[in-house]
């Protein structure tokens, strides 16, 4: 039966989250935990997340034995063959022809700030930031909404060819004593977000401007291509 899983990581524990030879990923994490409980698979997660960024809310789907009917069970057993910084919190059955990355429609990602100084509890999870200026903040954060060819928002190098994507809705809010950078999208080219994040910082500081920033959307110049450090990224939510 195909099952879907609901998960969360600490990202900087790992090399990203899909499988490579070194063993260092989240994606060989899980097919080892599998592995001890005699369930040989293959793992679909909804996207890939890069080195040191964390997810609340990776989704991946597999086909396991139908004995296993007990969900309960199953997401007990596996978080307990899982290292403590992987836990899975949801497994639903889905049909055989589900497929949590082709039939994702929304991914949402947050990159989280704070204006107090970090400690070497929450370093990892949160980055610092002197100052913030929320009005400006909330209102640059809007130019990324809409189809844009995001050709200088990506890494180079990567292997996308087609550099447009819509980012349905992008807003600037505070949680308690947080800062969110929130995106929604279909998908994302690799390290988009940290350059959009990295962009809008920068604004912050009056480094840049918004008229910079839409320049740059729009390719009539490339101003800024220094990503946001990894440690405050998120993937939140896979909507389906």
């Amino acid at each position: 039966m195909n099952l879907k899983f609901t998960l969360a990581y600490d990202g900087s524990l790992f090399q990203g989250s899909q499988k490579q030879p070194n063993g260092m990923t989240v994606e060989d994490k899980l097919l080892k935990a599998f592995k001890k409980i005699n369930i040989e698979t293959n793992i679909v997660l909804s996207g890939r997340t890069d080195k040191e960024v964390h997810a609340t809310g990776q989704v991946f789907n597999c086909f396991v034995p139908d004995f296993w009917s007990d969900f309960l069970k199953l997401k007990e057993v596996l978080n307990k063959n899982l290292p403590t910084s992987i836990k899975i919190s949801k497994i639903s059955k889905v049909k055989d022809d589900f497929h949590s990355r082709f039939h994702a429609k929304k991914r949402v990602y947050r990159y989280l700030i704070t204006t107090k100084p970090t400690t070497p509890f929450n370093d990892k999870f949160i980055t610092y930031v002197k100052n913030v200026n929320e009005e400006l903040l909330k209102k640059a954060i809007k130019e990324f909404i809409g189809i844009y060819d995001f050709k200088y928002f990506h890494k180079t190098g990567s292997d996308k060819e087609l550099t447009k994507r819509e980012i349905f809705d992008a807003k600037f809010y505070k949680y308690k004593d947080i800062y969110v950078f929130q995106f929604t999208a279909n998908s994302y080219l690799r390290s988009q977000i940290r350059l959009m994040v990295g962009f809008l910082l920068a604004i912050n500081d009056n480094k840049q401007s918004i008229e910079n920033l839409k320049e740059q959307l729009n390719l009539k110049k490339h101003i800024f291509k220094t990503p946001a450090i990894a440690n405050g990224l998120y993937l939140a939510k896979i909507k389906y």
